[in-house]
């Protein structure tokens, strides 16, 4: 007779843990994280920014949270979902503008101009006072100098009438530093383009239908960058039939191999890893290729994100039209030049490196003793050298994608969001690595961007026996802080959101003013002048509030406070939108009348959640 055993429980078997077990207790969902999600539903930052506010005359004392801005949605989702909504409000409001946005600066009033020519008579003045070798009355004009261009400032000028005649200010003068000049001539292995000179308008062309109608659209554009070894991926023909891939399979859409290299010993991730540090260098030579080459002002908005195979690419917005064939043409065409000293192979390995000599204040080889050559060492010997080459040449890719949108359609929302559809994640989370080709594939080249040098300055040069420029003892090959070496980057370092300067002619600070000032009209509430005068009027200190200090309330009581009062928020605002929609506007409220909302303060946005 055997002894019966109770069957185990499987995977799936949607069989409940017995009441009261351990299994049923870690099935409870936990009180902090469901009050953090609820905070993120309600748009509610989770780690805010304390700080304490004391007003000098009264001697009162008042903690303040404030948003932490950050715009990764691990780091805190609502601040990352407001800064993606800020974005695309600046795309949408500067892709379809038919009117220049900035027009130029206002001429000089009256006033501004009898201040100018006051300046223009003590010039005069000081000139002669100087030739007369009356220097009493040198230093008495450059005091009205003074005066007067400190009236100018206030006047509302923006920068100075003339630079200042005395330079104290900037201490001892520094020995000029020899400019390195650079061959300005393009390579023999590049097409031509057309120069053009660039006209300042920066909007697009106007079309005329049969009809009389005009359309004045716009388009979007993706640019890629080279290929480094065949990759598995979806393939079509040109008449849309599947093909089989590199590896002779047929995949899947969703197939997560997609992606890796076919053969990952060949993949050049020496070359992806030095593309990716430039890739920023390359986006701008394009525009200022593309704006001479059609010679208008074009303007763009887009973001810049990894591909499946992990290196990046840009998502562009464009005011106006381009002819396709004049994209690639430019795309083609650019390229972006690399001056430093050759870096193709290490000299030195992670595990034996230079040393530092403290008497030389040098890095030298830890066999011979010898210095290493210096930054400025290797760069002459590049420029003494008639056939020296760049370290590297960065180019785009063949595919080129563009397509014209048309202002009001389903397509212009539906491609900004597109374009930023992962400014929200950090470059390694765009695409998870979830099997074992995948995170082979990631790891190989974050070692390759490991030792990738970065700067003039990054400590990886000491591996291609080189000092960087202002070597120090606490370099660490490897080890350089530099944001193109981390791993939750892949090489994108810089900024991933790429707006031009007279894109919408507004900053971020302008837009989010916009949407409180959309809100407060909404809702009826008006701030009388008598208002900011009081807000301004107060003398006001401030300082950062620390978790332990006695008057700064738990994180967990901060939180379902700023709850409450969203919820309120949210409440009011959708109360605003039905009187709007029914009963016409709302009836105007002062700031300080009783009964104002206590979210009065809150971040600024389009929405209940901004």
């Amino acid at each position: 007779m055997t002894t019966p055993t109770l069957p185990a429980p499987t995977a799936g078997s949607g069989v409940e843990p017995r009441p009261g077990s351990r299994a049923a207790r870690l099935r409870l969902p936990k009180a902090l994280d469901a009050l953090k999600a609820m905070a993120a539903e309600y748009g509610v930052c989770i780690r805010p920014v304390t700080l304490r506010r004391t007003d000098l005359e009264t001697g009162l004392t008042e903690v303040i949270d404030l948003p932490c801005g950050a715009t990764r949605e691990d780091k805190c989702p609502s601040c990352a979902k407001r800064a993606l909504r800020l974005r695309q409000v600046q795309i949408r409001e500067g892709w379809h503008r038919t009117d220049e946005p900035n027009p130029g600066p206002d001429p000089a009033t009256e006033e501004q101009k009898a201040l100018i020519r006051l300046r223009a008579h003590l010039e005069f003045g000081r000139a002669q006072a100087e030739l007369a070798s009356q220097w009493d009355q040198v230093a008495e004009i450059d005091e009205a100098i003074a005066e007067v261009e400190e009236a100018i400032a206030a006047e509302g000028l923006r920068g100075r009438i003339a630079p200042p005649h005395h330079r104290e200010d900037q201490g001892e003068e520094q020995p000029a530093r020899r400019r390195r000049v650079r061959s300005t001539r393009r390579r023999q292995d590049v097409p031509d383009l057309p120069r053009q000179k660039v006209d300042p308008r920066t909007v697009g062309r106007v079309y005329t239908a049969p009809d009389g109608r005009t359309y004045q659209p716009s388009m979007w554009l993706t640019l890629t960058l080279d290929s480094y070894g065949p990759v598995h991926g979806v393939r079509t023909a040109s008449n849309g039939r599947p093909i089989p891939c590199a590896c002779g399979r047929m995949h899947a859409p969703d197939d997560p191999i997609i992606g890796t290299p076919v053969d990952p010993d060949s993949y050049d991730y020496r070359r992806a890893a030095w593309d990716a540090v430039h890739f920023p260098r390359l986006l701008d030579r394009y525009w200022q290729n593309l704006r001479r080459a059609v010679g208008w002002n074009v303007q763009y908005a887009g973001c810049v994100e990894p591909q499946k195979r992990l290196a990046p690419h840009a998502h562009f917005a464009i005011r106006g039209t381009v002819p396709r064939a004049m994209l690639e043409r430019v795309a083609a065409a650019t390229y972006h030049q690399v001056w430093w000293p050759h870096a193709d192979q290490p000299v030195y390995t992670l595990d034996q490196l230079p040393a530092w000599d403290e008497q030389a204040r040098a890095w030298v080889d830890p066999d011979t003793g010898v210095p290493l050559p210096t930054w400025d060492e290797a760069l002459d010997e590049l420029d003494a050298d008639p056939d020296a080459q760049p370290a590297h040449v960065v180019r785009f890719g063949p595919q080129v994608k563009a397509k014209g949108v048309t202002a009001g359609s389903k397509d212009a929302d539906r491609t900004i969001g597109y374009i930023t559809k992962y400014l929200t994640k950090s470059a390694a989370d765009c695409h998870p690595a979830t099997t074992d080709a995948q995170r082979e594939h990631l790891d190989r080249l974050w070692q390759q961007l490991r030792v990738t040098p970065c700067s003039a300055r990054c400590a990886n040069w000491l591996l291609y026996g080189i000092q960087p420029k202002g070597a120090h003892a606490r370099l660490r090959p490897g080890a350089c802080k530099g944001k193109v070496h981390q791993k939750a980057t892949l090489g994108i370092g810089g900024r991933r959101v790429l707006i031009s300067r007279d894109w919408s002619g507004k900053t971020l600070a302008d837009h989010r003013a916009d949407a409180k000032a959309w809100v407060r009209a909404l809702l009826g509430i008006t701030t009388t002048d008598q208002d900011q005068e009081q807000e301004q009027s107060a003398p006001v200190a401030w300082e950062m509030a620390r978790p332990t200090d006695p008057d700064v309330p738990p994180l967990e009581h901060r939180l379902l406070r700023a709850i409450s009062a969203r919820i309120q928020q949210r409440q009011e605002l959708q109360a605003a939108r039905e009187r709007a929609a029914g009963a016409g506007p709302p009836p105007n409220a002062s700031a300080t009348t009783p009964g104002y909302p206590i979210w009065k303060e809150a971040p600024s946005g389009t929405t209940a959640d901004s």
